[in-house]
C-alpha cells in the first residue's frame, strides 16, 4: 500500500472535501482537512448542501449533533454526490446511545450510497445488528469480533467499514481487512480527534479509489501525526494543536519509517 503516495496525491490535488458535520467539532475537522493539504468546505443549508456535493471531492457526514432538518440537507447532498461519483463518508457517532442517532444514521445508509461508514466498535456493532451498548459517544461494548463485524457491515451495506480504536479495523465489501496500529492513547482523551479522523479519510478518498486502502492509508498517516505530537504535548489542548501541526508537516520519510498497516 502507497500510503505516503496517497498524502502526496492529497497535497498536490487539494481536493474539496465538503463536510455537513458536528458542531461542537466543527473548527476542528477543517483545521485538520487543510493542514492535510485538502480544502475544507462546512455548507449545511438544505438549499445549498447538494450543489456543494456536486463540486467537491468527498462528502463528510458526521451524526454528532443531528437534528431531523440536519440529516435531509445530508441525504440531499450525498443523493448528489452519488450522481457525481463523489464518494461520501458516513461518520456514525453516537449510534446506539438513543433512538434518534440510530435510526437516522440508518436511514441515511439506505437512501446514501457510502463510500466509508466510520464508527468507535459500539456504533458499527449496532448498525451491524450486534449487541452494543454506547454512552454517549464512547465506546462500552460490543458482542463479536471486531474484523468479523466489520466485514459483516462492509458485505452488506457495500461500504468500507472502519472501527476506530487502540488498533483500527478497515474492512472492504469483497473481504479484505486492514488492522492499523499507529495512534497515542492522547488520542482518545482529547475532544474531536475521532471526527477528524473522518475529515482525513474524506480527504483521502477523494484521490484513491479503493476506499479501504484510502481509509487505512489515512488513519496510519493520522495516527502517525498523534505519535508526532505526543513527543511535544502532554497535556490536551496541547496536544490537539501539535497534532493539527503534525499533520501539516509530516513527510513522506516519517510515513515510510513509522507506518503500521497490516493487510
Amino acid at each position: 500500500m502507497d500510503i505516503s503516495g496517497m498524502l502526496s496525491r492529497v497535497r498536490e490535488r487539494k481536493p474539496l472535501v465538503h463536510h455537513i458535520t458536528n458542531w461542537v467539532t466543527i473548527y476542528d475537522c477543517a483545521a485538520v482537512t487543510r493542514a492535510a493539504g485538502a480544502l475544507p468546505i462546512m455548507a449545511h443549508a438544505e438549499e445549498e448542501a447538494a450543489e456543494m456535493a456536486a463540486i467537491s471531492g468527498a462528502l463528510v457526514l458526521n451524526i454528532g449533533t443531528l437534528t431531523p432538518q440536519l440529516v435531509a440537507s445530508m441525504v440531499s447532498a450525498g443523493k448528489k454526490a452519488n450522481e457525481k461519483g463523489v464518494p461520501v463518508v458516513l461518520d456514525a457517532v453516537g449510534a446506539g446511545a438513543t433512538r434518534l442517532r440510530t435510526e437516522k444514521a440508518r436511514e441515511i445508509m439506505a437512501k446514501v450510497k457510502l463510500a466509508v461508514i466510520k464508527g468507535n466498535r459500539s456504533e458499527i456493532g449496532t448498525l451491524a445488528g450486534a449487541k452494543a451498548e454506547t454512552k454517549g459517544v464512547e465506546a462500552v461494548s460490543v458482542d463479536g469480533e471486531l474484523d468479523a463485524i466489520a466485514r459483516r457491515l462492509a458485505k452488506a451495506s457495500g461500504a468500507a467499514v472502519v472501527i476506530t480504536g487502540k488498533r483500527d479495523v478497515v474492512a472492504s465489501p469483497s473481504g479484505e481487512t486492514y488492522y492499523v496500529d499507529n495512534g497515542h492513547e492522547m488520542m482518545g482523551k482529547v475532544v474531536g480527534t475521532g471526527c477528524m479522523a473522518a475529515s482525513v479519510i474524506g480527504a483521502f478518498c477523494a484521490v484513491e479509489g479503493d476506499y479501504a486502502k484510502a481509509a487505512a492509508a489515512a488513519l496510519s498517516c493520522y495516527g502517525i501525526a498523534g505519535e508526532l505530537a505526543a513527543r511535544k504535548a502532554k497535556a490536551p489542548m496541547a496536544f490537539k494543536s501539535a497534532l493539527i501541526d503534525e499533520v501539516y508537516s509530516m513527510e513522506e520519510k516519517d510515513v515510510k519509517r513509522m507506518a503500521k498497516v497490516i493487510g
